[in-house]
């Protein structure tokens, strides 16, 4: 059994560094070390461990199965250490500058962002929040890191060393311009059918499942157009006869600045839950607590 007289802390900060960006020389260089020495402290973690932790390949050190195993209590154990030597006063929002990541969709920044600006610009000025797409990154892994503070969306297949509350549930609505043929009508499924569609070919679950069943209805087979986000969609719409089923929150969003209208399509759609995310590593940070709190004050249905 290895205790931890028996290793040095300073090699626990050289894993975790090279876990998280998983080369020698860029880790050297943010901790002031020769690549020599980086080696070296890998060389002594091997023998401590008796595992190859890393292996070279073309894509940068990649960790071994026990690496992985081995990398968030290390992480966990270096944040404790960490808050015991910098005995910080609490999370004040109102004074702080902290900035704050979160991963969400397309549709996630048009519905999120507007209020979360205005609000934080009034109640924490100095606040800094920054999105970044969900559908591009490894959820688990830049939550880990600290490099993603939270994760909104209505994501599927989540790993479970991520927290989750629900904020609400939706469901799916058919959106078109002011004026629109189908405006003022009762629409059928015939009617439904017969109309021009712009389908969002987003691969982004769970949206990727919706187009499943419009195909299965018989819209996708007629379809000239198609667009891979949702953001541009009010812009289209507005201004053509096409129909769009999205979500019906960025519905709300798009239907008074874009003169739009919307309705419950006639065929029988899943409904979306959105839920809030975060890491168990940071499940007691003051400032993750704040965010949280604050976007499920602003957000959650009660």
């Amino acid at each position: 059994m290895i205790e931890p007289k028996d290793i040095d802390l300073n090699l626990l900060v050289v894993f975790q560094e090279v876990f998280q960006d998983r080369q020698i020389s860029s880790v050297a260089r943010r901790l002031n070390l020769s690549q020599p020495a980086v080696s070296n402290a890998l060389a002594r973690l091997r023998r401590t461990f008796g595992d190859e932790l890393f292996v070279r390949t073309a894509q940068g050190m990649q960790p071994t199965p026990f690496a992985q195993q081995l990398a968030e209590p290390v992480a966990a154990a270096l944040m404790h250490v960490s808050k015991a030597l910098n005995r910080q006063e609490p999370f004040s929002a109102a004074g702080s500058a902290r900035h704050f990541t979160i991963a969400m969709t397309d549709v996630g920044e048009v519905y999120f962002m507007p209020l979360l600006i205005e609000t934080c610009a009034r109640l924490a000025p100095g606040i800094q929040i920054s999105t970044v797409r969900a559908g591009a990154i490894d959820l688990k892994s830049e939550m880990e890191s600290g490099r993603v503070d939270l994760a909104i969306g209505a994501f599927d297949n989540v790993s479970g060393a991520l927290y989750q509350r629900r904020l609400f549930r939706q469901n799916y609505v058919s959106m078109f311009r002011q004026g629109h043929p189908l405006s003022g009508k009762t629409v059928t499924m015939k009617d439904f059918l017969a109309a021009q569609h712009l389908v969002v070919s987003s691969l982004e679950s769970p949206y990727d499942r919706i187009n499943q069943n419009l195909e299965k209805a018989g819209i996708r087979a007629n379809v000239n157009f198609r667009v891979p986000h949702f953001t541009a969609v009010p812009y289209i719409v507005s201004t053509t006869d096409l129909i769009v089923t999205v979500p019906q929150k960025l519905a709300e969003s798009a239907a008074q600045p874009f003169n739009l209208q919307y309705i419950r399509p006639p065929l029988r759609l899943p409904s979306l839950q959105t839920n809030i995310f975060w890491h168990r590593r940071f499940n007691q940070d003051e400032g993750n607590q704040w965010l949280r709190g604050f976007v499920s004050e602003h957000f959650a249905e009660q």
